[in-house]
């Protein structure tokens, strides 16, 4: 399945989008190794800066581009399907454009690879009254 940012535009909520995003990181799946230079030069390079600026601008630096999650913090710039050596390679689009990429925090980002909901930052329950209390509802 190839992850867009339009289609995950269309969903609501942050759970809604966090399932579209998330991962099963199950270890199989090809990783940089030895190549790892690839990624870090990628990421040093002109271009990056550019299109991060980009993104941070277009999701308001929200969490997953959710106006009322506002990023405190350091900003990861998520690639929406994960990225190869053979990306870089032959200069896949999946590495620059805005389409593939989403503004995340470094736990969202995690939760993503790691398939682990636990790892998210849940909102506190809403209290009410007396809702500790059954003999007082």
């Amino acid at each position: 399945m190839i992850r867009t940012y339009s289609e995950l535009s269309k969903l609501k909520s942050f759970d809604e989008r966090y399932k579209y995003l998330q991962l099963d990181s199950n270890g199989k799946e090809e990783t940089f190794g030895f190549d790892r230079f690839l990624n870090q030069n990628f990421y040093k390079s002109r271009e990056w800066k550019v299109i991060r600026d980009i993104v941070i601008i277009r999701d308001n630096g929200c969490d997953l581009g959710i106006d009322d999650l506002e990023i405190k913090g350091k900003i990861i710039i998520h690639h929406m399907n994960p990225i190869l050596p053979k990306d870089f390679e032959t200069q896949s689009d999946f590495l620059l454009n805005p389409e593939y990429l989403v503004c995340t925090t470094h736990t969202t980002h995690n939760a993503i690879h790691y398939g682990d909901e636990s790892l998210l930052i849940k909102a506190p329950i809403e209290r009410s009254k007396n809702d500790t209390c059954p003999w007082k509802k």
